[in-house]
């Protein structure tokens, strides 16, 4: 008998905070609190986005009531993304401006600007339905982006270290020949091209050089596949690929990247110790004065370049360029530009001159 009374005593407190939670109380997750103020003229979604969505995409709601994908694009159904949430957007909706007749009630759905239409989990189309009106607030969930479902390329497999070509020759075929520790491309005029690559914004050509030659030391040998043009390249030790900028008489090691936005290069003629490019105009996107730094140079042509990479995110701003020499009293500026393009320059100490790096370098 006792052992039941002790058995009780140390269960009540258990049951009576059981006792004190209210079964039907809401749980409430932090990405549904209100974001926005309500208004009583207009219907306020707040719409809860997936994982992976930026803060920079553009969003908009499509639907019958506003003549579905045409919506896509006009300000008027771009949704605001909240200033203190990293998910939610929202939208105010005034029932006055809906076509046809239509309502929510007869289906909409959202579109990002960077990933497509909205999905379902399955990926399957969506079209919410609501029934709701004036001076509401009603959270809505994007499961998916069609971007979800896109998948990415398939590694390519290579044979063996690989030589990459990113060909700017005249010719109308490309071959590699190699000789030393062993003829290993085969003989004359060796190997053909065996298949291209896309890395970063450049479309390589590539020659798989073999499993059964790693380790080998050998002469490389450009050629026109036996057109009557070649140049000897350099030696290498087959221990690693290796990535060439290839002309008609010569070829520059470089270094591959997987930046796919937009880059300024320049001859370098000023003298200066130091070069740092400021732009201003849409955006000071080169951060605060003097600029940005040099990111690397590559040699084209048999032309030396130091390279500026702008960023993916000043892609289609206009911009207006000033070189200086990194803050040490001397600048000029430069041309207004919109990126959409790589730019070439021959900069002296007091202008720039854009140039055609596929010409060949004046005397």
């Amino acid at each position: 008998m006792k052992k039941n009374i002790l058995s009780l005593l140390l269960l009540m407190p258990l049951l009576a905070l059981l006792g004190s939670c209210d079964s039907k109380e809401e749980i409430v997750f932090d990405h549904e609190l209100p974001q926005f103020e309500l208004k009583q003229d207009a219907i306020l979604l707040e719409v809860i986005m997936p994982q992976g969505t930026k803060a920079d995409e553009k969003i908009y709601i499509a639907g019958a009531f506003n003549d579905g994908e045409e919506a896509v694009g006009q300000t008027e159904w771009q949704l605001e993304k909240a200033a203190n949430s990293d998910v939610k957007w929202g939208i105010y909706l005034s029932p006055a401006t809906f076509k046809g007749g239509k309502t929510l009630a007869d289906g909409f759905y959202f579109v990002s600007d960077k990933q497509g239409m909205e999905r379902t989990v399955k990926n399957e189309d969506v079209s919410h339905v609501l029934n709701v009106g004036i001076g509401t607030r009603t959270n809505v969930m994007v499961s998916r982006w069609a971007a979800y479902f896109v998948e990415e390329p398939g590694e390519v497999k290579h044979d063996g270290y690989v030589v990459y070509v990113e060909d700017h020759t005249s010719w109308e075929g490309l071959a590699l020949y190699g000789w030393g520790d062993a003829e290993f491309a085969g003989g004359w005029p060796g190997m053909q091209v065996t298949g291209t690559q896309k890395i970063g914004k450049v479309t390589y050509k590539y020659f798989d050089t073999g499993e059964a030659n790693k380790g080998l030391e050998v002469n490389l040998i450009f050629n026109n596949n036996n057109g009557g043009k070649q140049f000897d390249g350099p030696k290498v030790t087959l221990n690693r690929d290796y990535y060439y900028y290839l002309t008609d008489t010569s070829c520059d090691e470089v270094v591959p990247s997987t930046y796919t936005g937009f880059t300024v290069y320049v001859e370098d003629n000023t003298g200066w110790d130091e070069i740092a490019l400021y732009g201003w105009g849409d955006a000071e996107f080169a951060g605060a004065w003097p600029g940005i730094q040099v990111t690397g140079t590559k040699t084209m042509k048999g032309v030396s370049y130091k390279y500026f990479d702008l960023g993916e995110a000043t892609t289609g701003l206009n911009i207006n360029l000033i070189f200086n020499n990194n803050n040490h009293g001397k600048q000029f500026d430069g041309p207004n530009v919109t990126v959409d393009r790589d730019f070439y320059y021959r900069i002296s100490e007091s202008g720039a001159e854009e140039v055609d790096p596929n010409a060949p370098k004046p005397e």
